[in-house]
């Protein structure tokens, strides 16, 4: 090939790749503009209109259901268990026969004490006998003064037995009586031993007793709500784990004093439970009533932001504004608030990309 042939080839093949290159450089220029458009987009935002209603503040706290009486009940006296006279489950009443210690030994030594006590008496009543006729043979100068006096102590001294044997069967009396385990108030047995002839220590728990009919609710409310519960008020108590639920229980203790643990402060709640609706030592939650009925507004749990406390996102002329609330009570996926100023409609599910004045889409 000549070489004014190749020259002209050379340009050829030059001027296709230059603009190659500059149809690179337009194509990747529109992408980077498509791209930065596409960033800068905002994305979809939902609202939604918050319910008017009237609410008191309330405050929901969970605890434990405990029995207004429990108590673990053994033998003062040791012995050999010869009798269970209450099963588990049992409903007994106060002085009811719990359970029994083989009485044997503590027969014999009643016996013993009242005879003991039958001989004190007949010698005392011997001596004050004799007493009285030295006395009448004193005054017709028959006998000494000192045969009187010896006569006279000798009595007194038999009216002291009478009485130390009258002491020793009290004990051997209330003995004998430490051998039958009674039930000190009404209550549900929960733990009893099911056979006999065991051999039973003084104070070992035998029995165990709860009083159910009325349970303590105990539970922590913060400082900040302290002075907001009222004793005496009537509160809506609802079980964990069942349906049970009541609203007659009554707030019965608000200690002045918080938790060193937690700096909560301790409140205990009486709930009714005739019925036995509620199980004993099972959790339950309380709705505690904050103050008077104030006007509220109903929102989706899904409209309330935490973040930097609790707000939502109020949409006004198409743009956003936080608005800070209080929550004053929870029902299922709805929460109701008292906001800081009129809302009429709010961001649902507000991300954290989303500011004041922030440009709200007509749905």
């Amino acid at each position: 090939m000549r070489s004014v042939d190749k020259r002209v080839v050379l340009s050829a093949i030059g001027l296709a790749f230059a603009w190659g290159v500059m149809g690179c450089e337009e194509t990747k220029a529109e992408t980077h503009k498509t791209f930065v458009e596409s960033s800068t987009l905002q994305p979809r935002i939902s609202t939604v209109a918050p319910k008017t209603t009237t609410s008191s503040p309330t405050d929901v706290v969970t605890g434990t259901l405990t029995p207004v009486m429990s108590l673990d009940l053994g033998f003062e006296v040791g012995g050999k268990l010869q009798a269970i006279r209450a099963k588990k489950g049992e409903k007994v009443k106060t002085g009811q026969v719990l359970g029994q210690l083989d009485p044997e030994i503590a027969d014999a030594q009643v016996a013993q004490a009242q005879a003991g006590l039958a001989a004190a008496e007949a010698a005392s009543g011997l001596a004050e006998e004799m007493a009285k006729r030295n006395t009448e043979l004193k005054a017709d100068g028959t006998i000494s003064e000192v045969e009187n006096l010896s006569s006279q102590t000798t009595s007194r001294q038999a009216s002291a037995q009478v009485l130390m044997a009258k002491a020793q069967l009290s004990q051997a009396l209330a003995a004998r009586k430490r051998h039958d385990l009674r039930a000190p108030f009404d209550a549900t047995v929960v733990n009893a031993p099911t056979q006999i002839g065991g051999t039973i220590a003084p104070g070992m728990p035998v029995f165990s007793l709860q009083q159910i009919d009325t349970l303590v609710l105990k539970t922590t409310v913060s400082e900040e709500v302290r002075d907001l519960v009222k004793l005496g008020s009537k509160v809506s108590v609802s079980a964990v784990g069942s349906n049970a639920s009541t609203d007659e229980a009554l707030v019965t203790l608000v200690l002045p004093s918080a938790d060193p643990v937690t700096r909560r402060i301790p409140v205990e709640i009486s709930v009714p439970n005739k019925d036995a609706r509620f199980l004993a030592n099972s959790l339950a939650s309380v709705r505690l009533p904050l103050g008077k009925t104030v006007e509220a507004q109903i929102i989706p749990t899904t409209a309330l932001a935490r973040i930097g406390g609790e707000h939502v996102l109020a949409v006004e002329a198409g743009k956003t504004r936080r608005v800070a609330v209080r929550v004053i009570g929870t029902e299922g996926d709805e929460v109701t608030i008292v906001a800081s100023e009129p809302i009429s409609k709010l961001v649902n599910h507000p991300s954290p990309q989303l500011k004041d004045g922030t440009p709200v889409p007509e749905n």
